[in-house]
């Protein structure tokens, strides 16, 4: 049984059973690049980076051998809407991790000394995802689709900006972006409600008139023109966009923004689009440009929902020369779904390879930790395996129908292209 409550302080938990002694747990902030001020590229994802560099009891050291040492792992990502720190353990160690947990997250001091070897951590990053084109181009794709909104920014920031930063400015931006009531502390393994209150309650002090400086929160993240819209292409151009970037290989993406987390079609476009280019060998755009056309190695379709919007792509790396036959391809198929409904037959058959991939995935716990912590954060609900099963078997051949008609309508569809 899944327990969600909250501790004084305001902060949300949920808590899920687990059949081993590992425990999985983290907090989960509400706050990402999405919530960055136009002047504060890159801070989101610098902030978590500098979480681990000390707090007023705590080296960045002592941070670091506080899980290693007892053979646990702490970690961190930043994402567009929220930012999770996490940690895996054994549950003999649970005293030692939520309150670590707690300090870093909330307690945080951002040494000035720290920052300017951390900045340059961070820069060696970008430039690391600079040499990677078949990752860049999702951001670059972003940027088109969320044309001036921080949704288009880029998560890691740019150098010269990131050099400009200060031990306050962090600190500035944690004050307005952090706290008890931004946040989720979740735990997935052997652990009792009571063990977590008992533990874990250590409510950090909010600045004062935090009301007045999480209006500049929403100002950051609120959605400007018709970004809030499910669906729609940036800029309204047919033609590709062209990066001349001198690639090995072509990079292309093709896509559109797609529907929000909430949203009762996402899950029937998350079936189309696990259909067209999911992980399996058997999907049709693998059969298409890879199996019967040895074209390319890599071709999938990915759906990324965020709280009010989403984005839906296909993406592939080709030879240039193939880059037309390759588009020609994925349309093709595209075009198939919208052109008529799925089958009873391929509906069905469908719907079994999703639920066998969503249960095979729930096996991989701390994976199903992190994506319980951020449905949690974002929508104050959690949605079982069972229930996700559900929405799948309700899924009807026109439901399927109307999306692809709305999603892969090529007038849509905004496409990019690195030569």
């Amino acid at each position: 049984m899944i327990h969600t409550f909250s501790l004084p302080s305001g902060l949300r938990v949920v808590l899920a059973p687990s059949a081993t002694d590992v425990v999985y747990a983290g907090i989960a902030v509400a706050t990402g690049t999405r919530h960055e001020l136009d002047s504060e590229s890159g801070m989101a994802h610098l902030v978590e980076h500098m979480t681990f560099k000390g707090t007023p009891d705590l080296s960045s050291v002592q941070i670091l051998n506080r899980m290693e040492s007892v053979g646990g792992d702490l970690n961190a990502y930043t994402g567009k809407e929220e930012t999770i720190y996490y940690a895996t353990f054994l549950r003999q160690h649970l005293r030692r991790a939520l309150p670590l947990l707690m300090d870093i997250v909330f307690h945080s001091t951002f040494p000035q000394e720290e920052l300017e070897k951390e900045r340059e951590v961070v820069i060696d990053e970008i430039e690391s995802y600079n040499d990677s084109p078949a990752e860049l181009i999702y951001d670059d794709f972003e940027a088109l689709l969320f044309p001036g909104h921080p949704l288009g920014r880029n998560i890691l920031g740019d150098a010269g900006r990131l050099r400009q930063y200060t031990s306050a400015d962090l600190l500035d931006f944690v004050r307005r972006t952090y706290g008890p009531d931004r946040a989720v502390l979740f735990v997935k393994g052997k652990v009792t409600v009571e063990e977590i209150i008992r533990i874990a309650d250590s409510p950090p002090a909010l600045p004062k008139g935090r009301e007045q400086l999480l209006s500049s929160i929403e100002k950051a993240a609120s959605v400007k023109g018709d970004c809030s819209l499910p669906l729609g292409r940036a800029g309204g151009e047919s033609v590709p966009h062209i990066i001349h970037r001198n690639t090995h290989q072509a990079h292309v993406m093709l896509g559109t923004r797609a529907y929000a987390l909430t949203d009762p079609r996402y899950i029937g476009l998350f079936l189309l689009s696990n259909l067209l280019g999911g992980p399996a060998m058997n999907s049709r755009l693998s059969l298409a440009l890879r199996e019967r056309t040895g074209l390319v190695y890599t071709v999938e379709s990915n759906l990324t929902a965020y709280t009010d919007t989403g984005v839906w792509s296909v993406y592939f790396g080709c030879d240039h020369d193939d880059v037309r036959r390759c588009l020609r391809l994925v349309r093709r198929e595209l075009q198939r779904l919208a052109d008529a409904p799925l089958s009873p037959r391929t509906l069905a058959a469908a719907k079994r390879q999703l639920k066998g991939q969503l249960g095979i995935g729930a096996d991989n716990f701390e994976n199903a930790a992190l994506g319980m912590a951020k449905y949690f954060l974002h929508t104050g609900n959690v949605v079982t395996l069972e229930q996700r099963f559900a929405q799948i078997d309700a899924l009807t051949p026109a439901q399927l129908h109307d999306i692809a008609r709305d999603v892969m309508n090529p007038e849509r569809l905004t496409t990019l292209i690195y030569q």
